[in-house]
């Protein structure tokens, strides 16, 4: 049976700063890239060359975003956020270095009672992120 394209993708509007958040976002997961950009020509709307649509791949997950040619009163929020499942203490700390970095920090990287290892931020464009080291289920709960 083949694959079917996924479903459901996470869409990302930026004003003006859309191809630079996949640019990062892309650098720091494996299995990711730019699929594809559509950027506004000198006819607009948009200012040329801001992203009129652009997909993108982070660890094998799809995703689109924009850049807005029109402002709005509205930016993102944590109550959506990207939740990452990281594999290591080396992959969880270069992860929330790099996206805290210019961002703000909401949860530090600390132990909690449901994680032994998370974090939760906004990055400088706004987006939220929260960043999981699941316990070891071979080692005992602390």
């Amino acid at each position: 049976m083949a694959s079917l394209p996924q479903k459901i993708t996470t869409f990302l509007m930026f004003e003006g700063r859309a191809e630079e958040a996949m640019n990062l976002y892309t650098s720091l997961f494996e299995d990711s890239g730019i699929i594809d950009v559509v950027r506004y020509g000198p006819e607009g709307p948009g200012e040329e060359g801001t992203v009129v649509k652009a997909t993108f791949s982070l660890a094998g997950q799809r995703l689109m975003c924009i850049d807005s040619h029109v402002k709005h009163d509205f930016g993102f929020t944590p109550a959506v956020s990207l939740f990452v499942e990281c594999e290591s203490v080396a992959e969880i700390d270069r992860l929330y270095g790099a996206l805290a970095e210019g961002g703000e920090e909401l949860m530090p990287l600390d132990s909690y009672g449901f994680s032994p290892r998370f974090g939760w931020l906004n990055d400088r464009f706004g987006v939220s992120w929260q960043l999981n080291l699941p316990a070891d289920p071979a080692e005992p709960a602390a």
